[in-house]
């Protein structure tokens, strides 16, 4: 039996950032951090833009990378099979047992699949099935992409050299993020050839070179999701003759996905947009509005499902109405001594109005951070002086979108949009900016290109000033607006 003070398991982000908050706040403490992959992944390169907004890279590092910075933790790769709660004890699939004190969940999440069991569907969420998907795309000629989030978005416009047809159940692009306008400003791009980016020459790539003593983890578990940058020094080339060709298909779903039998069977007719000559294509998708399209293989990028099935075998947790474990102000679960952090829980507490919650890696490496320090608060019996992370008073995102810089403040979502004011401002090809007021005051932002402008209207948002008597002289170029409310 091996015992700890503090048990975390998940390398991902929100799991690495749990363990450096508790190695670093107690260096005396007792830490181990459980991993069904051989790579954790690693925040390094971390600017604080401002106040909530912060810039990232994260990378896959080897165990020694952390273990040298923190001599109090232990990092094992294992595979956890069950929890038996009552004795606070972790059973992991090599019959290793592990008494721990307090435990942090942070397994996060896994693609949602259009189909479990088809070859010709991918999912891509963790470095594997990225690698996967380069494979499959080196040989093909036309794609078929189901979804409209954030990894969707990438891909269509990381993709060159291949046909990609771009299947979404919404009315415009990228709703996870943009109002109808603001996908409007992007459509010019979607078919240009994508810019050449610098790469980024001194990052290093790990590869477990000797797999002997490494547990293989099964294909129920997931490696970290991705960072903000996973696209970077990938290549992302098919074998189409043209570099870039994208369709979209609006307000629609996949009906059927048919094997080439299935579909010679049928005698059905596909929309054929590379030429005039039928092709015969590995996977057949019948989309809700009647059409069909051939294609080498299908993204299903249609969201994530937290992964907390293990957990439940082993105890009544209490779980959210998106199926993430329920956790408190503290992010404690329902559990006695075990939080939850990162994309696997969901935020059960009274949420500040400009704050929701969002599965992003920001969000994964704020909540692991919080929940390392409540831990630490438990353990100590020092519970009384927490105090909710001031990062849960604001939603603040920043990205990048078909080479453009985004950032998202507050509730900036369409819902939120059609019901207050709004001030736009657009250069085409260079800035969208849209503020979202309610009763005169700042609610929401997106800022698209290199406006400058995120500070001022974070603080904005924070302090409430009525800002109605400015009018559209708030967007107005000509005034520094930054200047006159510092």
């Amino acid at each position: 039996m091996e015992n700890y003070q503090f048990v975390v398991i998940g390398g991902g982000i929100s799991g690495v950032t749990c363990v450096e908050s508790i190695a670093t706040f107690d260096p005396t403490a007792q830490i181990l951090l459980l991993t069904g992959t051989p790579l954790i992944k690693a925040i390094t390169n971390y600017v604080k833009v401002s106040k909530f907004l912060e810039e990232f890279d994260i990378e896959e590092k080897p165990f020694h990378y952390l273990a040298e910075r923190y001599s109090n933790l232990i990092i094992q790769n294992k595979i956890v099979e069950r929890l038996d709660i009552d004795k606070q004890i972790i059973i992991c699939s090599d019959n290793t047992q592990i008494h721990y004190d307090q435990l942090c969940i942070c397994t996060g999440a896994r693609p949602k699949l259009l189909s479990n069991n088809n070859p010709y569907v991918l999912g891509i969420r963790d470095t594997e099935t990225v690698e996967s998907f380069q494979k499959k795309l080196i040989t093909a000629k036309q794609i078929l992409i189901v979804g409209n989030g954030g990894i969707a978005t990438e891909l269509v416009y990381e993709i060159e050299h291949c046909s990609v047809i771009w299947a979404i159940k919404d009315e415009h692009i990228s709703t996870t993020f943009f109002d109808e306008a603001a996908a409007r400003f992007f459509l010019d791009r979607i078919q240009m050839v994508k810019e050449k980016q610098k790469l980024n020459e001194k990052r290093q790539k790990y590869e477990i070179a000797d797999q002997t003593n490494i547990q293989t983890s099964s294909s129920s578990i997931c490696g970290g999701a991705l960072g903000p940058d996973w696209v970077a020094n990938r290549s992302m080339k098919g074998a189409f003759s043209q570099p870039r060709q994208v369709h979209i298909e609006y307000k629609v779903e996949v009906k059927n996905i048919l094997t080439p039998e299935q579909y010679q069977q049928r005698k059905l007719t596909i929309e054929n947009l590379q030429s005039s000559e039928e092709i015969q294509w590995p996977v057949y998708v019948e989309l809700t509005n009647g059409k069909i399209f051939g294609c080498d293989f299908v993204v299903s990028a249609i969201g994530v499902i937290p992964n907390v099935e293990l957990f439940l075998q082993s105890a009544d947790f209490k779980l959210g109405t998106d199926g993430g474990l329920l956790v408190d102000e503290t992010m404690r679960t329902s559990i006695k001594n075990i939080f939850a952090s990162g994309d696997v829980c969901t935020a059960g507490w009274t949420l500040a109005e400009h704050w929701f919650q969002m599965r992003l890696w920001s969000q994964a490496r704020q909540m692991g951070h919080y929940a390392g320090k409540c831990m630490l608060a438990y353990a100590h019996n020092q519970q009384d002086s927490l105090t909710m992370d001031f990062c849960f008073e604001l939603f603040a995102h920043t990205t990048k979108f078909f080479n453009m810089k985004v950032v998202l403040l507050g509730k900036y979502h369409e819902n939120d949009m059609k019901k207050y004011d709004n001030l736009i401002r657009m250069t085409p090809g260079e800035e969208y900016i849209r503020i979202t007021l309610k009763d005169g005051r700042v609610y929401g932002c997106i800022f698209i290109g290199d406006t400058e402008l995120e500070e001022t209207f974070e603080n904005l948002i924070l302090n409430q000033i009525d800002v109605s008597s400015y009018g559209e002289t708030l967007l107005d170029p000509n005034i520094d607006i930054a200047d006159y409310f510092d």
